[in-house]
C-alpha cells in the first residue's frame, strides 16, 4: 500500500508539473520566436533606410562595409540589391572574400582567384536575386518576414524589407539570422524546467515516501495482529499511537474486538473441556442402571430395555461426537507434513480384526502418494470416521478399499448400497442420517471429516462408486521433496488419541 500511495502522488504531482511546465515552455518559445522576428525587422528596417540613402547618393561602395560590420557583430548574413534585383553587397561574400585574400597571401598566390572560389557560396555583385519571392515583393515595396531552410538543411529567420522613401523603391534588403539563436534559448529554458520538475518530484517523493509510511504503519501492524490472531493466539496488538485518527480507532476497536473473542474462545474451550468429562458420568452411571434393572423385569420388557441401553450408548457416542467437533472448531492448528501412507497402514491394523467379524476385507491398493499436509492427528480421524462408515453399510463377504492416486488423494470405497445425489449434497450437515441408515448412526461422522480435511487445506468429496457403493473421496495438498517452508520439524505420522 505504501508503495500505491508514493505512485498515486507522484503521479498527481507529475501531472500538476506537466499542465504547469509544457504550457509555460510553449508560450517561452512561442515568445522567444516572437520577440527574435521583430529584433530581425526592426534592425532589417534601419539597415534597408541606410543603405537606400547610399543608394540614392550614390555611395554603393561603402554598402560591404555597411552590411559586413553589422554582420560581424550580429552573427546575421546581408544581401543588399538594387531597384533591379542586383546584388550590390553580400555580407557574406565580403567574409569570404577577406578570408580567401588572407589565405592566398599567405600562400602566395593571386588573390584574386581565391576570392572568386571561396565567394561560391555567397552572392557576388552583380547577381541578379530579383527572381526570388522575398527579393522580388520587396522590390514592389512589401516587407516579408519568414522562417525557412538554407541550404545548409538549417532553419533560419528572414526579413526581406524594400529600401524605399515613400513609393520610390530605390534597392531592398535581405537579413537573415540562423534560427539555433533562439532554439539554443529555447532549449536551455526546457532544460531548466525539466531541471525545477525533477527537483520537485524528489521533494514530492521524500514527503510522499514519509506521509505514506505514517498512514500505512497501523495497518502494517493491523495486519501482523491479525495473522497472530488466525494462528490462535494475539502476541503483539496492533499499534494505536501513530497514523491517521480513523486508523488508530480502527487499530485500537480490533483489540478489544480481538481480546474478548480471545477470552470467549478459551472459556468456549474449557466449558467443551469440562462437559466432557461431566457428560460422560451420568451416562455411564445411567447405563449401568439401567443394567440393573434387567434381573427385576418382566422378560417381555427385556426387549424394550435393550433398545433402551443402545439409545443411551448412542446418546454417549453423539456427546462424545459434539465434544469433538467443539474442541475441533476452538483449536487454531497449523498443518504440518504427514506421513499419509504410515497412517494409513496403521489405521488398516487397527480396522482389520472389527472388518474380520463382519466377514468385509480391507485392500489397499495405488501408489503411494507420500507425505501430506495435514493438521496432527486429522489422519486418523479421516481415515477412522470414514471406514467406520463404509464397514457399517457393507454386507458380509464384499471388500472395503483403500485406494491412493496421484495428487494425494484417497478413495474410501465401499460395496453397500450406496447414496442419491441429494444424500451424498446433505450427508455432511450435522445430524443429518438417510433414512435407511443404521438406527446407530449419530450423523457427525462426516461433519467431522469435512471439518478436519478443510482445516488442512483440501476437500472432500461423495461419489457413486463402480456398480454399488460409495466413493468418498479425500483429497490433501501433497508436500514437494526435502523438507517444506515453515514445517516444524521433520516429516512424521501424526497421533490421534484412541476412540
Amino acid at each position: 500500500m505504501t508503495r500505491r500511495l508514493l505512485l498515486s502522488y507522484l503521479g498527481l504531482a507529475l501531472l500538476v508539473l506537466a499542465g504547469l511546465e509544457i504550457p509555460l515552455g510553449w508560450i517561452y518559445a512561442r515568445g522567444e520566436t516572437a520577440r527574435f522576428s521583430q529584433s530581425a525587422e526592426r534592425d532589417a528596417s534601419m539597415l534597408a533606410e541606410l543603405a537606400e540613402e547610399d543608394i540614392e547618393e550614390g555611395k554603393t561602395s561603402e554598402l560591404p562595409a555597411l552590411v559586413g560590420e553589422y554582420a560581424a557583430e550580429s552573427g546575421s548574413r546581408v544581401i543588399v540589391v538594387d531597384r533591379t534585383g542586383i546584388v550590390l553587397a553580400d555580407s557574406a561574400y565580403s567574409a569570404d572574400a577577406a578570408d580567401s585574400a588572407d589565405a592566398a597571401d599567405s600562400a602566395g598566390a593571386d588573390a584574386a582567384d581565391a576570392v572568386g572560389t571561396a565567394g561560391a557560396a555567397a552572392h557576388r555583385p552583380g547577381t541578379d536575386l530579383s527572381r526570388e519571392p522575398d527579393i522580388a515583393a520587396a522590390l514592389r515595396n512589401r516587407t516579408t518576414v519568414t522562417i525557412r531552410t538554407d541550404a545548409d538543411g538549417g532553419e533560419v529567420l528572414s526579413a526581406t524589407l524594400p529600401g524605399s522613401s515613400g513609393t520610390t523603391v530605390r534597392g531592398a534588403l535581405r537579413l537573415t539570422y540562423p534560427m539555433t539563436v533562439v532554439t539554443d534559448r529555447v532549449h536551455r529554458i526546457w532544460l531548466a524546467l525539466a531541471l525545477a520538475g525533477a527537483c520537485v518530484l524528489a521533494v514530492v517523493a521524500l514527503v510522499a515516501f514519509t506521509l505514506a509510511r505514517w498512514i500505512t504503519r497501523p495497518l502494517r501492524t493491523l495486519e501482523r495482529a491479525t495473522a497472530q490472531l488466525a494462528d490462535g493466539h494475539l502476541a503483539h496488538p496492533p499499534d494505536a499511537t501513530t497514523g491517521p485518527p480513523e486508523l488508530r480507532r480502527l487499530a485500537s476497536s480490533f483489540t478489544r474486538t480481538a481480546t474478548r473473542l480471545q477470552h470467549l474462545l478459551k472459556a468456549q474451550h474449557a466449558f467443551a473441556s469440562e462437559a466432557s468429562h461431566q457428560l460422560k458420568t451420568p451416562l455411564t452411571a445411567l447405563r449401568l442402571r439401567l443394567e440393573n434393572f434387567e434381573p427385576y423385569l418382566d422378560p417381555r420388557a427385556h426387549a424394550s430395555l435393550d433398545e433402551t441401553i443402545d439409545e443411551v450408548e448412542r446418546l454417549g457416542r453423539m456427546v462424545q461426537g459434539l465434544l469433538a467437533l467443539a474442541r475441533l472448531e476452538n483449536t487454531a492448528t497449523t498443518a504440518e507434513p504427514v506421513d499419509l501412507d504410515a497412517v494409513l497402514a496403521e489405521r488398516v491394523t487397527m480396522w482389520e480384526p472389527l472388518a474380520a467379524e463382519q466377514y468385509v476385507a480391507l485392500a489397499v491398493t495405488g501408489a503411494p502418494p507420500g507425505p501430506v499436509w495435514a493438521i496432527p492427528g486429522a489422519l486418523e480421524q479421516i481415515i477412522d470416521n470414514l471406514v467406520a462408515n463404509a464397514l457399517r453399510v457393507s454386507p458380509p463377504g464384499s471388500t472395503l478399499t483403500l485406494h491412493r492416486t496421484p495428487g494425494a488423494e484417497l478413495h474410501v470405497i465401499d460395496q453397500g448400497p450406496g447414496m442419491t445425489e441429494t444424500d451424498r449434497e446433505r450427508a455432511f450437515d450435522r445430524f443429518w442420517r438417510a433414512s435407511d441408515s443404521p438406527h446407530d448412526g449419530t450423523g457427525l461422522g462426516l461433519p467431522i471429516v469435512r471439518h478436519l480435511v478443510h482445516a488442512s487445506g483440501g476437500d472432500v468429496t461423495l461419489r457413486p462408486a463402480p456398480g454399488t457403493g460409495l466413493d468418498a473421496a479425500v483429497r490433501l495438498r501433497p508436500v514437494d521433496a526435502g523438507r517444506a517452508p515453515g514445517a516444524k520439524g521433520p516429516l512424521r505420522a501424526a497421533r490421534a488419541p484412541a476412540r
